[in-house]
């Protein structure tokens, strides 16, 4: 199995001048001070190594050996340990943190692609700093100020870890239906009490505390709140003390992920603190689990790239039948790469995993503003975090195992064994569609809440913005750019006839909301590949920019007519899906 090596050229290329980072960074004084783009590409370059020589190295043996649960505690494989503490110490963990608690203060433009290269590497491994920094952005969100400077910078050190604990077997996605309770006690902590499941992280022994964010319920109340529970107890100096409630009651026999520890958690009497108000937990913990919904995109992204290197490199290497028409060199056998189905493989995952890193791009840009910026561009690129990132969550993560799948096909029957890696990555990354809401729910959001949800204003304003770019664009071919437009209108045409029948036919959306998100992933990734050729034509690279041109052209006339056939799907409505009477099921 060949080592993953990170696509810097393309990273870099996409970060600088498809999107601007120096001036985008420059705009915004607060990320201003931290970086510049000599500052991005050493971040860049060291990430690679670190990708390279210490995470991927135990992306195999930690899949065969997965973690154990022994004594209430939770081993993880062999070598674990040792590169977990060189990336806490190297500031991996904390790279886009608070620099006021401990963090590097990098913008989130820049952290998608250092996620990337993590999860490319090794998907297990990386979700243990995920998780980590998801809980630190919460705290540092809606915690006091007490507990952001007790927590905050051992959580940015990597010294501690996070966990984000909602789920009960009897509340999956709704959590309306969680039992744990939460009593208050005189000192102003409450004794957390219930069990939860399908906790990543929830135990293991990379760090020497965990601290917890866990949903429960206050006395006499159907509202929820957020309380940080540690596993070991801190007291006001920092110090560590005694355990604190916080057990695991066993780990989960997954499909994939073997090395990441997922839990059920038990809390019996856990001394834990109220984050934000009273009752209003679930927004609160919104703040991470949208960080981790990009996240966990982002480990789509990452084994879309880590699949397609393995399968190209595959597909210079096996040699196996003759090219049609004859071989170009006379041998009896060509490499597979000289097949039309191999070829249309590979062209599939490589165009949908660059425009998947554009996407991935974009949203980061949108959260630095949305965080950073002033006045209306703050209001908007907020508007478009919420547009995007239930879309970076679901197409990306679909389009991950689609990717992966792809790239098992190309090895052939050497695709379904364990020595060439491929059916790992397929097995690992099949979760990415179902943890932090299903993708379905991505869907239903995306449609029901942020498109419809303001009538289409939010939609309408990032489609006009994107049809104006477009027009602007002098290096790519016309009709691709009047293709791509007219879909963007056709796009706009379906969800206003979506809005104007939501009401009088309530199960519409939760029909069609996987088709439409799908549909606009498509259209979007086709905007994509026309700006990334348009921007490529200046490339010091002739190379580089005709294969920007040659893999636009691909998606653009082999891939992007897949939203047609989404467009379609939903303005065939509900009726046919919702008619059918349950006991024909």
């Amino acid at each position: 199995m060949n080592p993953y090596q990170a696509p810097l050229a393309e990273m870099k290329f996409m970060l600088d001048k498809v999107f601007d980072a120096p001036n985008t960074w420059a705009s915004l004084p607060a990320i201003a001070e931290n970086v510049d783009m000599d500052t991005a590409v050493a971040i860049m370059d060291e990430a690679d190594k670190i990708s390279r020589e210490l995470i991927h190295p135990i992306n195999r043996s930690g899949d065969e050996q997965g973690v154990r649960h022994e004594d209430d505690k939770v081993i993880t494989p062999d070598g674990f340990k040792a590169v977990y503490d060189q990336y806490a110490e190297g500031g991996w963990v904390g790279l886009c943190g608070d620099p006021e608690q401990g963090g590097m203060g990098m913008p989130k433009m820049l952290g998608v692609l250092v996620d990337e290269m993590s999860y490319s590497a090794c998907n297990s491994f990386t979700l243990y700093g995920s998780l980590t920094a998801g809980a630190a952005l919460c705290i540092n969100a809606h915690g006091s100020d007490e507990i952001k400077e007790k927590y905050l910078p051992m959580l940015y050190s990597g010294e501690w870890a996070g966990a984000m604990d909602m789920t009960e077997p009897q509340a999956g996605s709704d959590l309306r239906n969680i039992r744990t309770k939460a009593v208050p006690n005189d000192d102003g902590s409450y004794n957390i009490t219930g069990s939860k499941i399908f906790i990543t992280g929830g135990e293991h022994d990379l760090t020497e505390n965990i601290i917890h964010l866990v949903l429960a319920k206050l006395p006499d109340s159907n509202g929820i709140s957020l309380f940080l529970v540690p596993k070991i107890k801190v007291d006001d100096s920092g110090t560590l003390g005694e355990s604190n409630g916080v057990t695991v009651g066993s780990i989960e026999h997954k499909m994939g992920l073997k090395a990441s520890a997922t839990c059920v958690m038990n809390y019996d009497d856990a001394q834990g603190y109220l984050i934000g108000r009273p009752n209003r937990g679930l927004i609160c913990m919104f703040t991470m689990m949208n960080y981790e919904r990009l996240a966990i995109g982002i480990q789509g992204l990452g084994t879309s790239q880590a699949a397609y290197q393995m399968a190209s490199d595959y597909a210079k290497e096996r040699v196996q039948g003759v090219a049609a028409g004859g071989s170009p060199t006379g041998a009896s056998s060509d490499p597979i790469l000289v097949h039309g189905d191999v070829r249309r493989m590979l062209l599939n995952i490589r165009t949908l995993t660059d425009a998947g890193r554009a996407l991935s791009i974009l949203t980061g840009k949108q959260l630095d503003i949305a965080k950073y910026g002033e006045g209306e561009e703050k209001a908007k690129a907020a508007r478009y975090v919420g547009l995007l990132t239930p879309v970076a969550k679901a197409f990306l993560s679909d389009r991950g195992l689609d990717a992966a799948i792809m790239a098992q096909q190309v090895f052939g029957g050497h695709g379904y064994i364990r020595e060439t890696g491929i059916e790992q990555l397929v097995r690992d990354t099949r979760i990415a569609q179902i943890y932090e809401g299903t993708n379905g729910i991505q869907a239903i959001d995306f449609l029901g809440r942020k498109v419809t949800g303001d009538n289409l204003a939010a939609l309408t304003e990032f489609v006009t913005e994107c049809n104006e770019k477009l027009s602007q664009m002098s290096h790519v071919d016309e009709a691709h750019k009047e293709k791509v437009a007219g879909l963007f209108n056709q796009l706009l045409a379906v969800a206003d006839k979506v809005n104007d029948n939501k009401t009088k036919t309530p199960a519409l959306i939760n029909s069609c909301a996987v088709d439409f998100l799908d549909a606009f992933g498509h259209i979007l990734y086709g905007y994509f590949w026309l700006l990334m050729a348009d921007t490529a034509v200046v490339h010091e690279d002739e190379k580089f920019a005709s294969q920007k041109r040659h893999l636009s052209d691909f998606y653009i006339n082999k891939v992007l007519p897949k939203a047609e056939y989404h467009l379609a799907q939903v303005s065939a409505g509900d009726a046919c899906v919702m008619n059918i009477p349950e006991e024909m099921f």
